[in-house]
């Protein structure tokens, strides 16, 4: 074996960049990278370790041999090794041996930038390229013209290890596999997007991928990096959009990992009040030195970029955002201005989201918040964090506190239900029941309605006929759309087989049914995050536990009346104001028969009669059936 070749992909410009954070596409350097160097075939490595005195890549090219193949460290202080090494190739196994100037530690670390690892439980990175064909240029077309700010946005969560699996093998369906069946599933359920749980390669299956190693490889778990990008492509070849889980906000400590990785806190800040998740046992990103964010805003992009993703949700945004996130007091230090936020983060965001959006200007980053930390989904230029939507956490709280409550109760707590209304009109919300709902003991989304059968499911039909008629975006995780009982296990499978009982399968119609609404209602989305979007007809209706609302799109004509009743008593001849004349036809029923409803209380077309009712000069009279809500549209 040849030993290593003085060679280098890094220009002056790019170490500059480097240096100064703003080197956005660092995969292009970094990593292993198949070429011909003088006419030999070989791989370049690259890393950065610069408070190591020796770096060699070790694999099974060399017999995991350090002195084969030492790396050279670049002369201008940069701390990059890298060299070229011939006749190693595609497929081939490495890691970095690195003995570091501290106090002679010794490290093996997988390659922070290698595009594919081994199969968990080994730790190795594999060198790799692929010649991927792509055929979504439709997509991409029709993306550049797609604002989702005023378009359908309706998300399908899953965990790709456990939304079907292969019992007769005991395994999870593969990357090609899924770009059958779950796209072909996806397409029929209506929604406009898949979000997938973390794939980039972890290896603790109980994280649920949110204890990253491989930044830049999906998991090899369910197969090669270019049978994702088939996934992906599938995906968008259907019209269905796919979003990524990313994790910048920590990092495992495995001893293959970033942690440690050179001898010192190189990734992770070296101040454990800043450096260490105590909730998660994870190491910090240290957002104030300037390669690291370079390395983060560089992976962001890597997966617009290379996998053609439309958009990353941004996990645990708010441990980020402050200082004392999980801390007792003397367990933090405030920042410069004695304040809790953590400011080097949030000038990390803000960087993060205007490098996304100048690059890729059609897709969406998504901020899991959950504190009142403001603007956080307003542009960077008017102080705002630069995010394209935030997680509406206050609504998924306080929504499914009220659900749970036996409808005798809730005429108590009509203000937790309307309260969003209050601030929902003050970031671009995107309404979640995600995976986090449906674990540690909360029961699964059906399991929190109270009653008999048939009570349960008609509460969790109203549930998600609110939920998506309410302003915002909406998402749903895997298993909610066809009323799985039990908690969600990520060892497990979806219950499928829950499909062949009528109440599952209606509530699974029912979503269905819901997506075609709100993605050919303009009613619905055109204004969406707009509060010319929405108003209340009446919200204070205590005893009844009813509300009233119309949502309403860009065209005068685009006017949607929507009506929850939230007891089991039928509203019969239920009088509702409304400012315009004409008829109202219905156009959704979540008590149809096809639902699982009773079916008996359907309105024909109602006309509106010149009777001032709730302050308008219009009223009507509608049927609302018990725990059900209907939708109609106003005809002229």
């Amino acid at each position: 074996m040849s030993k290593v070749i003085a060679h280098s992909l890094f220009t002056e410009f790019d170490i500059n960049l480097f240096k100064l954070g703003k080197h956005y596409r660092l995969y292009e350097k970094f990593g292993s990278h198949i070429m011909t160097v003088n006419g030999v075939q070989g791989t370049y490595f690259a890393v950065w370790a610069p408070s190591a005195k020796s770096v060699s890549v070790i694999g099974d090219f060399n017999f995991w041999n350090e002195e084969e193949h030492p790396l050279n460290v670049r002369w201008d202080a940069s701390g990059i090794w890298e060299g070229f090494i011939p006749e190693v190739g595609k497929g081939s196994i490495y890691k970095y041996k690195i003995h570091s100037h501290h106090n002679d530690i010794t490290t093996e670390k997988a390659d922070p930038y290698a595009r594919r690892y081994e199969h968990p439980p080994k730790t190795a990175s594999i060198v790799w390229e692929d010649a991927y064909n792509w055929k979504d240029a439709k997509w991409m077309q029709k993306r550049k013209k797609h604002n989702a700010i005023n378009a359908p946005f309706s998300v399908y969560e899953v965990h790709l290890g456990s939304w079907k699996r292969k019992i007769e093998e005991d395994r999870s369906l593969s990357y090609f596999e899924l770009a059958d069946e779950l796209v072909a599933y996806v397409k029929k359920m209506n929604f406009t997007h898949v979000e997938l749980m973390p794939i980039m390669e972890y290896p603790y299956d109980p994280s649920w991928g949110y204890q990253l190693t491989g930044y830049f490889a999906p998991t090899s778990r369910f197969g090669y990096p270019e049978e994702f990008k088939l996934l992906v492509d599938k995906l968008h070849q259907n019209d269905i959009g796919i979003l990524l889980d990313w994790v910048p906000s920590h990092f495992p400590e495995d001893a293959h990992g970033l942690g440690f990785f050179d001898g010192s806190c190189l990734y992770e800040h070296p101040d454990k009040r800043k450096g260490y998740h105590p909730d998660w046992k994870s190491l910090i990103f240290n957002y104030g030195r300037n390669e690291v964010k370079s390395f983060l805003i560089s992976n962001a992009i890597f997966w617009l970029d290379q996998y053609h993703a439309d958009g990353l949700r941004v996990d645990a945004v708010a441990s980020m955002l402050f200082l004392d996130y999980s801390r007792e007091d003397g367990e933090w230090e405030p920042n410069i201005y004695g304040g809790r936020e953590n400011l080097e983060a949030i000038t990390f965001m803000k960087e993060l989201n205007e490098e996304i959006y100048q690059s890729f200007p059609d897709v969406q980053t998504i901020a899991e918040e959950s504190t009142s930390f403001p603007m956080v989904s307003k542009p960077t230029f008017m102080g705002g964090l630069g995010f394209g939507m935030k997680w509406m956490m206050g609504w998924m709280h306080d929504t499914l506190l009220y659900m749970g409550k036996e409808p005798i109760h809730r005429r108590h707590h009509q203000n937790d239900l309307t309260f969003s209304m209050t601030y929902g009109f003050t970031e671009n919300f995107l309404l979640p029941l995600s995976h986090d709902e449906v674990v540690y003991g909360k029961r699964s989304i059906i399991g929190r309605m109270p009653g008999d059968e048939w009570q349960k499911f008609a509460n969790l039909r109203l549930l998600y006929s609110y939920m998506f008629t309410h302003p915002g975006t909406n998402l749903l995780f895997m298993g909610g759309e066809f009323g799985q009982h039990d908690e969600w296990n990520f060892q497990g499978s979806l219950d499928w087989h829950l499909l062949q009982y009528d109440y599952h399968s209606g509530v699974q119609q029912l979503v269905t049914d819901l997506n075609k609404l709100y993605k050919t209602s303009p009613a619905l989305y055109e204004k969406q995050f707009d509060a010319d979007g929405f108003e209340w007809i009446s919200y204070d209706d205590h005893e009844n536990s009813v509300i009233t609302y119309i949502r309403k799109g860009s065209k005068e004509k685009d006017i949607l009346v929507v009506a929850c009743n939230f007891t089991p008593v039928p509203r019969e001849e239920y009088r509702i104001g409304l400012s315009v004349k004409g008829v109202l036809k219905q156009v959704f029923n979540s008590d149809d028969k096809k639902y699982g409803g009773t079916g008996d209380f359907k309105s024909s077309k109602i006309k509106i009669e010149s009777k001032e009712y709730h302050y308008r000069n219009y009223s009507a009279k509608i049927k609302i059936p018990p725990l059900g809500t209907v939708v109609f549209e106003i005809n002229s």
